[in-house]
């Protein structure tokens, strides 16, 4: 794997954050990452690549790269340079040799279908403006003229837009006598403005019809690359496609060509004289695996050297609506596999890279990996062959980064109105401040009145209740540590709390062991209390807040029957 390269000059190169134009790079003296070897992936690969990434992994300078690489209405050579790419010479020789379409959707967020198609519309016209002066050929006929013109002029129909792509595709053809590259950058973006917005069907049918003509037995075409956070394959908007190739996170061809790695990161920092530790930066933004590669996602490193902090940057590029609405709406158990999570622990689910929208709320395995293609998760130990089994890879956070996003705005959205929110945090604050009859008779009114039977039905209730009081207590978070499932004493212990100053008078340490009520076995709620505080003891799960010097420790065991509690203190 080749390392990142200053290129050309001995001029110290400027260090540019949010520059996506591959040209303005080179020619600006700009710090650039050397990841030309993309474009030999691209030229060996089948006629139609698609690339998803999650945001703000380059995904936009690698196509603007590829359009000064193809591009024939310009001479572009000198901008290669230097570059790792300049010593492929059979690469080379594609240079400059075919007209380009470029075009992108990431501003397409819209919240009306209607809205969305005008602006897609006024995206497509000034694409056409841009290559307006195929116009003035002669031999152009009289109907093509027509239509093009009325692209232009945004008075074409939807049916003639979605044509719009193929018809450019045929007049460059005709006008360069040479196959034009189709590069489309954020495809999916109108997608999900659709899903989120209310209108996904409609978008949906509109991109079918777009992409499909263009890309589809497209005999004028000579590469199309499209780059997106999902694939959305099912949607049948690349089904008919016979010529595409998906290149995601799970592949290994082109693995290095998006984010950053561990070399590249390193001569960043020494090139820039940062003061930022390298291992501080690498715990702080490193993480993501793709296809066994550790990668950083380069705006979260840019920024910190730029700023000479360790913030949290990538965060903050996006209001991350889609995310929180689907946590806000999740059930327990998906709020207590993201509190493992959030712990440092890990899950194990089933990846799939088809990713269905209208499935994100009743198939889990598809909001597991709506999480991981946005850059929210990580995976490890993936078995691409493991097709039959419920799970094929372990999820976690990838760094402190996406930990802390979690909890500053996934977590509070899990309780929806202020109300609610103020009991919950009266809850949890009766509990360590040692009230504890009250937290009792509030804990148990509260299940009584919150739960619905659909929520703690299932064959397994407990993990329901262990991901609600995770959520009770992560209002804690300032003065606690919330651990769950971990090894203490001589067993495994289910939720413990763990004060953050340990010394500090008059503060508890929590421990928490969940049962689930088991009539036909014989089992009454004080059977299984009096079980609960045997293991409590048997097992030592004390063993770890004594070892810290802690004086008191509660210790509570919560028997549970579908939506009734009964709590024994100990």
């Amino acid at each position: 794997m080749e390392k990142s390269i200053i290129n050309g000059g001995t001029k110290k190169k400027k260090l540019s954050i949010g520059v996506s134009d591959f040209r303005e790079i080179i020619t600006e003296n700009i710090y650039f990452v050397d990841k030309s070897l993309f474009i030999k992936d691209v030229v060996d690969g089948m006629k139609i690549l698609l690339y998803p990434r999650p945001r703000r992994f380059g995904k936009t300078l690698n196509l603007s790269m590829l359009k000064y690489f193809y591009d024939s209405r310009e001479d572009n050579s000198h901008l290669f340079h230097g570059l790792v790419i300049s010593s492929e010479t059979d690469i080379m020789e594609k240079q400059g040799k075919h007209p380009v379409i470029f075009l992108t959707f990431k501003d397409v967020k819209e919240e009306t279908f209607d809205v969305c198609l005008e602006k897609i519309r006024t995206t497509v016209s000034k694409l056409y403006r841009e290559h307006q002066n195929v116009l003035l050929t002669d031999s152009l006929y009289t109907e093509d003229y027509d239509y093009y013109k009325k692209i232009l002029n945004k008075t074409a129909s939807q049916a003639d837009f979605e044509e719009s792509l193929k018809f450019l595709c045929q007049i460059l053809y005709e006008h360069y006598k040479s196959n034009p590259v189709i590069l489309i950058d954020e495809y999916d973006t109108p997608i999900h403005a659709g899903f989120y917005h209310g209108y996904y069907d409609k978008i949906v049918n509109f991109m079918r019809g777009f992409l499909g003509a263009g890309l589809k037995d497209n005999n004028y075409l000579e590469k199309g690359v499209l780059t997106g956070i999902l694939r959305v394959s099912k949607e049948s908007i690349f089904s008919d496609l016979n010529n595409i190739s998906v290149y995601s996170m799970l592949s290994e061809i082109s693995a290095d060509k998006f984010g950053f790695t561990d070399d590249e990161v390193e001569n960043l920092l020494v090139y820039f004289d940062s003061s930022l530790p390298f291992s501080d930066v690498k715990n702080q933004y490193n993480g993501y695996n793709f296809s066994g590669l550790d990668v950083y996602n380069p705006w979260s490193i840019l920024n910190a050297i730029h700023y000479n902090k360790l913030g949290h940057f990538w965060g903050n590029t996006s209001s991350n609506n889609i995310i929180k609405k689907m946590c806000h709406e999740a059930d327990e158990t998906v709020k207590q596999d993201l509190s493992i999570m959030i712990e440092g622990g890990k899950v194990k689910k089933y990846i799939d890279e088809e990713i269905i929208f209208p499935e994100l709320y009743e198939n889990k395995n598809a909001l597991w990996n709506f999480f991981l293609m946005c850059g929210y998760l990580r995976y490890d130990n993936y078995d691409v062959n493991n097709e039959d089994e419920e799970s094929n890879a372990e999820l976690s956070i990838p760094n402190y980064e996406i930990k802390a996003l979690f909890k500053r705005k996934i977590v509070p959205t899990w309780f929806n109105t202020s109300e609610k929110t103020d009991e919950i945090i009266n809850l949890a604050h009766h509990l360590v401040d040692g009230n504890i009859e009250v937290f009792k008779k509030e804990f148990t009114e509260y299940c009584l009145t919150t739960f619905s039977y659909f929520d703690v039905g299932g064959d397994n209730p407990e993990k329901f209740y262990h991901g609600f009081v995770l959520g009770i207590f992560a209002c804690l978070k300032d003065r606690y540590q919330i651990r769950s499932n971990r090894e203490s004493g001589l067993g495994r212990y289910d939720v413990i709390l763990t004060p953050n100053d340990p010394l500090k008078a008059g503060e508890r340490g929590i421990i928490f062991e969940f049962k689930t009520l088991n009539e036909a076995r014989g089992e009454t709620f004080e059977k299984s209390i009096e079980y609960g505080r045997r293991q409590l003891v048997e097992q030592k799960y004390a063993q770890e807040l004594q070892a810290l010097g802690i004086e008191e420790i509660v210790s509570i065991v919560a028997v549970f029957k579908g939506k009734e509690v009964r709590i024994g203190v100990f």
